[in-house]
């Protein structure tokens, strides 16, 4: 697939800052994961002693739709999203690389897609003052943001992955060298652990 830059020369102001945003909604993703969880843990407390959280489930749902979607940039990014490569693997050089970028286009073209509709319900949430329904009235366009721009976030991951591909450069998510098999990488995996 050709060589990735060489190591020597700093990355870019705009590789830096996507690597940022990438970041950044990672660990706002694990903000929300603690919100969750304290949140769960107030409503299971509460209920023990008798103290009501006003709206606590709608909230941790809020939460764990937004820690969910923030985090998939992050995740794809880091080579950690499930992703099956089971026919990619199979393929070396210039047709692993055309592959690949199929591969990408298709995920790309699916997530601005479902990045269109989650930002335009977002946008008539707030156009058309969508309020919650339960005892604290919540406009909904506030919970929906979330999820419109972590796919946002993720679209700008896809689309980055795409261009490096496109240029010669191998895919940042992927972890196993193009010249190892599933075995050889299980026994690294094994090795690394000492043997545990």
């Amino acid at each position: 697939m050709g060589t990735t830059a060489s190591p020597s020369r700093p990355p870019s102001a705009l590789r830096r800052l996507l690597d940022m945003l990438y970041l950044g909604a990672g660990l706002l993703a694990g903000l929300f994961l603690v919100t969750v969880f304290l949140l769960m843990l107030a409503l299971s407390a509460g209920r023990q002693v008798g103290v009501n959280v006003p709206d606590g489930t709608d909230f941790a749902a809020w939460s764990m739709v937004a820690m969910s979607f923030l985090g998939l940039a992050h995740t794809f990014k880091s080579g950690d999203l499930i992703r099956v490569g089971l026919l990619l693997d199979r393929f070396k050089g210039r047709t692993r690389q055309a592959m690949e970028l199929f591969a990408l286009t298709v995920s790309g073209a699916f997530t601005a897609y479902f990045t269109w509709y989650s930002v335009q319900l977002t946008y008539d949430s707030w156009k058309f003052l969508d309020m919650s329904q339960g005892v604290l009235a919540v406009p909904l366009w506030i919970p929906q943001s979330g999820m419109a721009i972590g796919l946002a976030i993720l679209l700008v991951s896809v689309v980055d992955e795409i261009i490096r591909v496109a240029r010669g450069q191998r895919p940042s998510y992927e972890k196993v060298s193009l010249d190892e098999s599933p075995e050889e990488f299980v026994e690294r995996l094994v090795a690394s652990s000492g043997g545990a």
